[in-house]
């Protein structure tokens, strides 16, 4: 039998005393979530119709008391502000944006104040007093300005108080304390004029003018209570879940002649619990996603299961967490606007636009990592049509560029490109009006049955609303008119947005924030975020009242708050049957902390009738840390290497990068995927190798074919940097090469250049008689061997291939540093298992290559390596390990190649062979 709910109870007893005589009763509850079920509740139990009760939350029960309206938080903040302008003199008037930092914690404990009806005056003053106190060895005469500007600060407090509220009074409006302390003392009035019964139910802490403004109430038989609480938690005197009403019992005079009700006993009765510990946030979200599920499959109602987020940075992952078929869903909690994508996007079109202004304000220069942040904004990407400018901007190496060129690589820009990137006015209403009108513009793009639309709208309102309000603070002040005071001022007041999010509560999954929980009832219930920092809150102090001086005043502390998370959470637990309690496992991290107290006073407190059971979810750990991929060679693989093998051909790097890793050849040659063009901000190596290959080619070009002269290279020298140039336009595009590190290589690669031609005149000064025969030139070869399925082709461009000395030369230019002991071989075998011989490979390869053109000229192959130049060409050599006798060979003969196409064979027979998977090399 399905438990009854404390709603269901309170509907009960309600059309019990007044039948349907409900239009005279007025039912005041915490939180206005409760309305609508307390509603539905009533509805079950009455046949036909009659007129419904009034049903309000308490601060809006304490807005009809005290006749005053509630101020937004953001409002509140520029009304205190005027406030502070007016009590200040010019020349020591704080900048808003320094203002809100001490101003929105002064507001909270004004508002701590007035809610415990404190004599404001005195507890400021008495904050005064000890600063003064703590300053007292500094003579008067010997105070520095800073000391004398801080103590004036705090004796200011009383005016600041006195004034703001006679302002707020005068404009009918105020913050919530303000509202409690004008309810109190507007009591005597309300009470005469009400007419009626006052309900209050299911409340557990009151502040001081709550528990005033109901004692009187009750005392003039004008209203009943009905409390929450279950015998466990009232009758123990040290648990914190009833620590308020217990003394609400024992202190309020109206209960030694009035029952006390409701003391239910469910908690008690019969559970599930389990406390299941898991890794990292995203952990829980999926956890809670399966949990869900399961409930599903075992036929529970979602209707009647609560997902109550402890923390609301989860509600993002576990959105995407949940099972596809959850069907409806209703999402009522507060969203920080810290992780607010709408939030986010603003603060990426301020900083492009600012920083634009301050690079060049004729010119507008964007930087490119700024308009992809918007371009790829998942709020942005899909309606901003701008696939072929990020293209472009990849592909082109464009790091800085004009607006006027952002808008030609564009083409025809939509309104909404132009509403985003168009220059902005440095007027605040401008761009407060552009600002909103991407708000209204990308709502316009969002559908209303789309579950996902209807987050991002309610992300979008928030951010609308903020801008709203600026907008119109700023008509009123003049001096925000600069987009520099307008950013500061953004970012102070956009701490104070909230998302609001509002469903269908009375249908589909419940995902909640714990305030939100109040007054409800579930049967299943999964909580996440169960650690010490997030469930409860812990010792967060953001004021300026000291923990002993909130202790002597009777304000609430971190204990206080406690103990109300304390009530929250066992009022979940009270009624339900099934009960998840997540937890983070991680004690270190941004998002780690203890496991929560609640866990293990649970554990230890262990109801009789409760089945508590307590696991841990650990990644799985396999034996290995990471297991390398494997693919299998398939009859379409197998068709693409017979094409690559008689067709394309082997290269020597296609080669090489199979010895250092075999994925890397499937995804690189089988698949051709290539790697996604990024803008190379600083010039990768491989970039400078390819310029500095580039810059050589073309100045030895009119010189191919003949034997070079020192005059040839001194030719070549004075068009060097000019070549390098060439070559930097060429292939870093529009990439920024006049500042940074780009200039650094910019100025390596010219050096690289001018200490080759060095390299080359001091040889031909030396007698070297030298004939360049090939630049960057492509060369292909047939390899056919019986123990090969097939003849393959070896194909492979050559940096340079020459005459010297009667001797062909093979050149590879490296750009990274080569030493001799790298291109030199003691043992033929195993050359070819072993990637550490991957340029002793290629050089052999190029050998094998060339040999049909050498026309009995004797080889060597070698290599040049820029950052070891003062080595030379280092030619590949052998040197029989196995014979200490034997004499070094650096000629590259025909025995010397059989050898080599031996071990080239057995290379290739592994990549063709269908039998040998591709398997990840892990180095």
């Amino acid at each position: 039998m399905a438990h009854q709910t404390f709603l269901d109870r309170l509907s009960t007893q309600i059309i019990t005393d007044y039948g349907n005589n409900l239009a005279n009763i007025t039912i005041v509850l915490p939180n206005k979530r409760a309305r609508i079920f307390l509603l539905e509740a009533l509805k079950k139990q009455i046949q036909g119709t009659v007129f419904a009760p009034t049903i309000t939350s308490i601060e809006d029960f304490i807005q009809d008391v005290a006749g005053i309206r509630s101020i937004d938080a953001i409002d509140l903040l520029f009304e205190f502000y005027s406030t502070y302008l007016g009590l200040t003199p010019k020349e020591k008037q704080q900048p808003f944006d320094t203002f809100a930092n001490w101003g929105k914690t002064l507001l909270q404990d004004f508002n701590e104040i007035d809610r415990y009806l404190l004599n404001s005056a005195h507890v400021l003053t008495y904050l005064e007093n000890i600063q003064e106190i703590e300053h007292w060895a500094v003579d008067t005469d010997k105070r520095t300005p800073m000391i004398e500007s801080y103590l004036e600060f705090w004796k200011l407090l009383p005016s600041y108080y006195n004034t703001f509220y006679a302002h707020l009074l005068q404009k009918g409006v105020g913050y919530q304390g303000l509202i409690y302390r004008e309810a109190v003392n507007n009591i005597n009035h309300f009470s005469n004029v009400h007419k009626g019964t006052l309900v209050f139910a299911g409340f557990n802490a009151l502040n001081a003018a709550e528990e005033k403004i109901i004692q009187h109430l009750l005392s003039l038989g004008q209203a009943k209570v009905y409390w929450d609480i279950d015998y466990t938690f009232l009758s123990d005197p040290y648990h914190d879940a009833g620590l308020f009403i217990r003394r609400f019992k024992k202190e309020w005079k109206q209960y030694a002649f009035q029952d006390f009700e409701w003391i239910s006993n469910n908690f008690s009765e019969p559970k599930n619990i389990q406390i299941i510990g898991t890794p990292k946030t995203v952990g829980q979200a999926k956890i809670a996603g399966e949990i869900i599920e399961q409930l599903q499959n075992n036929g529970h109602s979602l209707d009647k299961t609560a997902l109550v987020l402890g923390e609301e940075n989860l509600l993002i992952p576990m959105l995407y967490s949940l099972p596809a078929n959850v069907g409806s869903l209703n999402i009522t909690m507060g969203y920080g606007s810290r992780n607010n994508p709408a939030q986010i996007l603003v603060q990426k079109l301020f900083k492009m636009h600012t920083n634009a202004i301050n690079r060049n304000e004729k010119s507008y220069t964007l930087y490119y990592r700024e308009v992809l942040d918007i371009l790829t904004h998942p709020l942005v990407e899909p309606y901003a049509k701008a696939s072929k400018l990020v293209d472009t901007i990849n592909r082109n190496n464009i790091t800085f560029f004009s607006l006027a060129k952002l808008f030609e690589i564009q083409g025809n820009a939509t309104p909404f490109f132009k509403l985003l990137f168009d220059r902005w006015d440095t007027t605040a209403g401008h761009i407060l009006q552009r600002l909103s009108s991407i708000m209204l513009e990308l709502k316009s793009y969002l559908s209303n049955d789309n579950e996902e639309d209807k987050i991002a709208k309610a992300f979008l309102y928030s951010i609308f609303k903020v801008l709203n309000k600026l907008t119109n603070y700023q008509e009123a002040h003049p001096h925000m008119d600069s987009l520099p005071v307008l950013h500061a001022i953004y970012k102070q007041v956009i701490d104070l947005a909230e998302v609001s999010f509002e469903g269908e509560p009375l249908s589909g999954l419940q995902v909640m924030g714990v305030l939100e929980s109040r007054v409800l009832d579930f049967e299943n219930v999964i909580i996440t975020s169960m650690n010490e920092g997030k469930f409860p809150s812990g010792k967060t102090q953001n004021s300026f009242i000291p923990f002993d001086v909130k202790r002597e005043f009777g304000l609430p502390t971190y204990k206080e708050k406690d103990a109300i998370y304390s009530y929250h959470f066992y009022h979940l637990l009270m009624r339900a049957k099934n009960v998840y309690l997540l937890y983070n496992t991680e004690s270190e991290g941004l998002d780690a902390g203890e496991r929560s107290r609640f866990l293990t006073q649970l554990e230890i407190e262990k109801q009789p009738a409760h089945n508590l059971s307590s696991v841990i979810y650990n990644a799985h750990l396999p034996e290995k840390a990471y297991e390398p991929m494997e693919v299998a060679k398939t009859e379409k693989v197998m068709a693409r290497l017979h094409e690559i093998a008689t067709v394309k051909g082997f290269s020597p790097s296609a080669l090489t990068g199979y010895l250092r890793n075999p994925m890397q050849f499937y995804y690189q040659r089988i698949l051709r995927i290539s790697e996604a063009d990024e803008v190379e901000e600083s010039i990768a190596l491989n970039t400078l190798g390819t310029i500095i290959h580039g810059a050589l080619e073309e100045l030895y070009k009119p010189v191919l074919g003949k034997f070079l002269t020192t005059q040839d290279i001194d030719s070549m020298a004075t068009l060097a940097d000019a070549e390098v140039m060439n070559q930097f336009v060429s292939v870093y595009k529009e990439g920024e090469i006049k500042k940074g590190r780009n200039l650094l290589a910019f100025e390596v690669a010219k050096r690289n250049v001018h200490n080759f031609l060095k390299l080359e005149k001091k040889g031909i000064t030396e007698g070297d008689a030298v004939k360049v025969l090939f630049l960057e030139h492509q060369f292909r070869r047939e390899l056919t061997d019986g123990a090969l399925p097939y003849t393959v082709v070896i194909s492979g461009n050559i940096d340079r291939v020459e005459e010297r000395n009667g001797r062909i030369r093979i050149t590879d230019y490296k750009t990274g540093k080569v030493e001799k002991n790298n291109v030199t071989l003691k043992n033929w075998d195993g050359l070819t298992a072993d990637y550490k011989n991957d340029k002793i490979i290629q050089l052999l390869c190029y050998a094998f290559m060339y040999e049909q053109h050498a026309n009995g000229l004797e080889m060597e192959a070698g290599i040049i390596s820029f950052k070891n130049m003062k080595s030379g060409f280092m030619g590949f050599s052998f040197k029989d390990g196995f014979d200490r006798s034997a004499a070094v060979q650096d000629v590259v003969d025909a025995a010397m190649l059989q050898n080599f196409r031996t071990q080239l064979v057995v290379l290739i027979n592994e990549i063709l062979n269908a039998e040998i998977a591709f398997t990840e090399e892990i180095r």
